[in-house]
């Protein structure tokens, strides 16, 4: 039985959406080309136009779907689910290229004439509900602004994983983050909320 036609339409796009990842993952936006894109996914040029229109428009598909990319799911809660999550996005950005492409792209739109701080706030969105969550669990200090501090840390973590990147391609990404936690978490946790928390790190380690 033939496959819909809708079904096939569906299936193309997401091949071409991943290996427009692929290759501006590798080569960044002035290096990758739709010629390359085509190759690695292996379309026509008729099939590649018929879903975008030219480079720019498959970087902002890549990089406006960058929450779509990453699946965070755990039992922890407040606190422990933040840095969890901070933790996880780590392991993303080294091992997932969908989501890795996107946060280049987030860094590199100026190349292709964008201006969108869409993803960042995203996470910020995201980074603030955890917060509100740990208030409601008694684990912030009375004076943490959760939509600020969210923000701070939307911006410490683009900074750190950008320096690690240029340094050692992401291999040291979880060790800057334990730095990070460990000068933040003074800054808004209280003593008690503190002295419960782990890195997952320190956890794989002890179950090493």
């Amino acid at each position: 039985m033939a496959e819909p036609k809708q079904e096939r339409a569906v299936k193309t796009r997401e091949t071409i959406l991943y290996a427009a990842a692929e290759i501006f993952d590798e080569c960044g936006y002035s290096g990758a080309s739709i010629s390359k894109i085509m190759n690695r996914a292996q379309v026509t040029q008729g099939g590649m136009y018929f879903h975008f229109k030219s480079k720019r428009s498959l970087a902002q598909a890549v990089m406006a779907h960058q929450q779509d990319f990453v699946h965070f799911s755990v039992e922890t809660a407040g606190l422990q689910k933040l840095v969890d999550l901070t933790f996880f996005l780590a392991r993303e950005l080294q091992t997932n290229v969908l989501f890795r492409a996107s946060v280049r792209l987030a860094v590199e739109q100026g190349e292709f004439g964008t201006r969108d701080d869409t993803a960042y706030q995203e996470w910020v969105s995201e980074f603030r509900e955890l917060l509100r969550e740990a208030r409601k669990q008694g684990e912030l200090l009375a004076d943490v602004d959760e939509a600020e501090f969210a923000n701070v840390l939307v911006g410490a973590y683009s900074g750190i994983q950008v320096f690690s990147n240029v340094s050692t391609e992401r291999v040291d990404l979880p060790e800057r983050l334990v730095s990070m936690w460990r000068y933040l978490l003074p800054a808004i946790a209280t003593p008690q909320a503190r002295a419960k928390l782990s890195f997952p790190v320190d956890r794989q380690r002890l179950a090493a």
